[in-house]
């Protein structure tokens, strides 16, 4: 069975973060990641045991049939035919059992592998799902993603294809030799000298092997890595004439793959011939010797025969153990990068305080903050939000802001210093209180391959229709929703992009208002509506900020203009803080940005 090649991981380049690979290039240590899988196994062990039960039939049947020849052979040698009826009875009906386990063989190990990977894969799930938002933002989602579609298939193709091959070809090798040995010990063991030539070419064979199938594992990945980023970002490579860079890009890496490949085919497909050849070897020393021993009355024609069988059957589960070598090298790696995601701590949600009687009372207490070590994002940063009152961030992009909403979620925690809400730290606040009484609408809008109502209902699982409806009138969304072909039970396909960048944006918006939150945030919530619209969702958005405290990033300044505060923050650090009039009168920072906008100044 040749080893079949994986696709197991993508690479993204150009997503924000930073990235790390190491796990793919250097998988840890194989017997701890079989210790880990064999977890699984202990969780059906019932169908295990009815798997290896088979297994042990169709091996005893394989071992004993041969040895039911040689008597017949011996019997026909010496003329005593009147016991071949009973003989050759016993032969079928040794063979007929030998196929009904191999089909109940086939039927378990599919059952075993599919039971095994449905329990890996929710374990996987459940685990990405609980992941801290800083683990994602800094790794590649189409690696993430491969680890869960691509590297489990591997596993459960190997459970299903190479694991009763596993043990079917111990158990013959063992049965295979015992009975040799039975027949004939002196013979037995020369035609055993083969295994150390079959041990030697399978250890040197296998190293090789290894390397040139890990490597081959990471080419992979980067070559649909860069598909993916192709047919996602088609728009852009288009608009820029980038076709040939990125053809180039493809075919210097799937040349470097094809030479890994063939490499790594060869040595796999090397395996056969070499075995054969060995075991050819053995033939010559089983005829050679089988002739003198039976020439001298140690053994009888019959044993010669059932030790040619034998010869065979030795060899054969020998070759199939190489042959899946790399399937099984390919799975571990597979496995590997499964469990290296498992072993990422979930995300922090300590806390267990509630936010009941919450009035929404933000402050930022001296906090410093950096994504990456030695680049520090928030300096010193001190703020207080009143509750009710609608704040706005403003300043230029990489100034902070953002990050000012990540820490107030506890996407991230701070380096030091504290976030309070009502005086109360938020590491102190149960985690799932805080996103409760929070929401927010973000720049990239996200919907989901669902009802236009289900995706309203996001927030708020238990809100009524009317309820659902009346935050869709707030948010002007409400009549293009009935415009849709099935109104609220349309399906959106992925993302939403049956609809435009403005619909989406007003659907996400309607959301938030559903969720009736404590605190709501705006990240550029406005961007990609057009300027009547969004008059009409400012409009919507006084009565909906009523006795809620409300943080507002935005470029458009035009948005923010009666906001009870604006901020505005430079490097991590807030320079001016004041309402639209006082700031203007200041001439300051936001003076600047102002005018940039409105009255044309170069910036």
């Amino acid at each position: 069975m040749a080893a079949s090649p994986s696709l197991n991981q993508y690479k993204i380049p150009g997503m924000r973060g930073p990235r790390n690979q190491g796990s793919v290039e250097k998988p840890k240590e194989s017997k701890r990641t079989l210790r880990r899988l064999a977890a699984y196994f202990g969780n059906e062990w019932l169908m295990l045991l009815a798997l290896l039960a088979t297994v042990f039939v169709v091996v005893v049947c394989s071992v004993y049939a041969p040895k039911q020849q040689s008597v017949a052979i011996d019997c026909i040698s010496e003329g005593e035919f009147q016991k071949l009826p009973e003989i050759l009875l016993i032969m079928l009906l040794i063979y007929g059992i030998h196929s009904i386990c191999t089909l109940l063989q086939s039927r378990f190990s599919a059952v075993l592998s599919q039971k095994i990977i449905k329990k890996m894969r929710e374990d996987l799930f459940s685990h990405i799902v609980n992941l801290p938002v800083s683990y994602l933002d800094s790794h590649s989602h189409g690696d993430i993603m491969s680890r869960m579609t691509n590297d489990v298939e591997n596993i459960s193709n190997t459970v299903s294809q190479s694991l009763s091959s596993l043990f079917s070809g111990v158990l013959t090798i063992i049965g295979t030799v015992g009975m040799m040995l039975y027949l004939c010990p002196k013979l037995a063991l020369l035609s055993c000298a083969t295994v150390l030539l079959t041990l030697t070419a399978t250890k040197f064979l296998s190293l090789a092997m290894r390397s040139f199938y890990r490597k081959r594992q990471v080419l992979l990945g980067e070559l649909n890595g860069t598909v993916e980023e192709m047919v996602s970002g088609y728009k852009t490579v288009t608009a820029y004439n980038r076709q040939q860079a990125v053809v180039e890009e493809f075919e210097k890496t799937s040349d470097e793959l094809t030479k890994v490949g063939i490499v790594a085919e060869v040595l796999s497909s090397s395996m056969g011939p070499i075995m054969n050849l060995i075991n050819n070897v053995g033939f010559v020393i089983i005829a050679a010797f089988g002739g003198y021993f039976a020439v001298n009355g140690i053994i009888s024609i019959g044993i010669i025969s059932a030790f040619i069988v034998y010869a065979k059957q030795f060899g054969r589960p020998i070759d199939e153990l190489a042959q899946i070598y790399g399937q099984i090298q390919t799975a571990i790696a597979g496995a590997e990068r499964v469990f290296a995601i498992m072993d990422e701590p979930c995300e922090d949600k300590s806390g267990s305080l509630a936010m009941e009687d919450a009035t929404g009372i933000i402050t930022f207490k001296n906090v410093d903050f950096s994504y990456v070590e030695g680049r520090q994002v928030l300096h010193d940063f001190n703020l207080e939000v009143q509750a009710g009152q609608k704040v706005a961030l403003v300043g230029a992009t990489g100034s902070g802001k953002t990050t000012v909403v990540n820490l107030l979620m506890r996407f991230y925690d701070v380096d030091s210093g504290e976030i309070q809400i009502d005086g109360k730290n938020i590491k102190d606040i149960a985690c799932m209180e805080l996103r409760k009484n929070t929401a927010i609408v973000l720049q990239d809008t996200v919907l989901f391959a669902d009802t236009v109502r289900n995706n309203l209902k996001y927030s708020r699982t238990e809100a009524t229709d009317e309820e659902m409806e009346e935050a869709a009138k707030m948010s002007h969304c409400h009549n293009m929703i009935k415009r849709l072909k099935k109104g609220y039970n349309t399906v959106l396909s992925g993302e939403g992009y049956n609809l435009s960048a403005g619909q989406r944006q007003l659907l996400s918006i309607a959301r938030a208002f559903l969720a009736k939150p404590k605190i709501l945030i705006l990240d550029e919530a406005t961007s990609s509506v057009d300027t009547r619209t969004e008059k009409k969702i400012q409009d919507a958005m006084v009565n909906l900020m009523k006795n809620r405290t409300s943080l507002i990033i935005a470029h458009r300044l035009s948005t923010i203009r009666d906001a009870d505060c604006i901020v505005v923050m430079d490097q991590g650090r807030i320079v001016e803080k004041g309402n639209h009039e006082e700031l203007l009168q200041k001439k300051g920072r936001y003076y600047e940005l102002y005018m940039t906008q409105f009255s044309g100044n170069a910036t």
